[in-house]
């Protein structure tokens, strides 16, 4: 049997030759470079693993940089469009809004994605037990399912929300108890400013119905009232040559998008008959429009001597009643 000194003196100039196993690259590489066995059995830590983590992250900048690339390509595709006449070309600028905001959702949850994947290889790269991390994501994610519906039903009505461009930034919306200007959009809330200048937030899962104002176009109903004397068609006439003007108006030319029409009587009221002309206009310019309608519309009965209804009240004082009263005996 071989003298265990023996064996020892044998062995440990072997270590200290190569103190490496042969399948560690990283060890026999340092090793064969600088000769120093404390470096080399430490190579791994010191200089396997850092490179090991650093190149998880560039080839995952790299992933995220490629499909961004075509995410921008496809946003661009999707936005271009042909612009025969004006109304389409509201719709064409809707529709690279609307592939915009897809693009940026879709990044964002690419760019998640990546960060939980190669955030979790990183930490098994550097010795950390990835299995515990697992199970965690999925028990939060049981918990989330139940803890967290609003925030859940939030974030889905905002992604079909978007998808269906039911309304963007800058749209006037109904939205049930707010009504305003969008000035902000996310996957869990619409920020609104109304005409007072107040700012709603209003939770995207909260919302049951929209009311936009401003998608594709827009039409301005003006309700004109005139006496019961006045000649309905002269007043038809005249309501029509007004809108035209306003039509062929150089500053009113990229907001009415169509001849204006007059629809005729609308209504048969107490101290008038209401007549309704229309203007259709490109989103948003309806109210415009409608003011300057009305200011023409009253400028020119004026001048055509047209009337419009008002309250009239025949007030009686007390000495006219007593001497009407006295009158009547004096006759009698």
């Amino acid at each position: 049997m071989p003298d265990p000194t023996t064996l020892l003196s044998v062995v440990t100039p072997v270590l200290a030759a190569n103190p490496c196993a042969d399948d560690e690259a990283v060890c026999n590489t340092t090793f064969d470079w600088t000769g120093n066995n404390t470096l080399a059995r430490y190579s791994d830590v010191l200089i396997g693993k850092p490179l090991a983590v650093l190149g998880l992250f560039a080839l995952a900048m790299v992933i995220r940089w490629v499909l961004h690339k075509l995410i921008a390509r496809v946003v661009k595709r999707a936005s271009h469009g042909v612009l025969p006449d004006r109304v389409n070309l509201v719709a064409t600028q809707r529709r690279a809004q609307r592939a915009e905001a897809m693009g940026s959702l879709l990044r964002s949850i690419i760019t998640g994605l990546l960060i939980a994947v190669f955030g979790t290889m990183m930490l098994s790269e550097v010795g950390v037990d990835i299995a515990p991390i697992i199970a965690s994501a999925g028990i939060v994610g049981i918990a989330l399912g139940f803890g967290a519906q609003s925030l859940v039903k939030d974030f889905l009505s905002g992604v079909f929300m978007i998808i269906e461009d039911q309304y963007g930034v800058g749209d006037v919306v109904d939205l049930g108890e707010a009504i305003g200007t969008v000035e902000a959009v996310t996957l869990r809330m619409t920020r609104l400013r109304d005409v007072n200048g107040t700012v709603w937030y209003v939770p995207n899962g909260q919302v049951v119905r929209v009311g936009n104002q401003s998608q594709n176009w827009a039409r301005t109903v003006l309700d004109v009232s005139v006496a019961y004397h006045e000649d309905l068609a002269r007043v038809r006439r005249v309501l029509g040559e007004v809108a035209h003007d306003l039509w062929e108006d150089e500053d009113f030319k990229g907001q009415i998008i169509e001849e204006p029409s007059v629809w005729g009587v609308e209504n048969l009221g107490i101290d008038g008959i209401t007549v309704r002309v229309v203007l259709k206009t490109t989103p948003g310019e309806q109210w415009a429009v409608a003011r300057e309608m009305r200011q023409r519309i009253k400028g020119r009965f004026d001048h055509e001597g047209i009337e419009m209804p008002f309250p009239q009240r025949v007030v009686w004082t007390r000495s006219e009643q007593a001497h009407g009263a006295h009158e009547d005996a004096a006759s009698s």
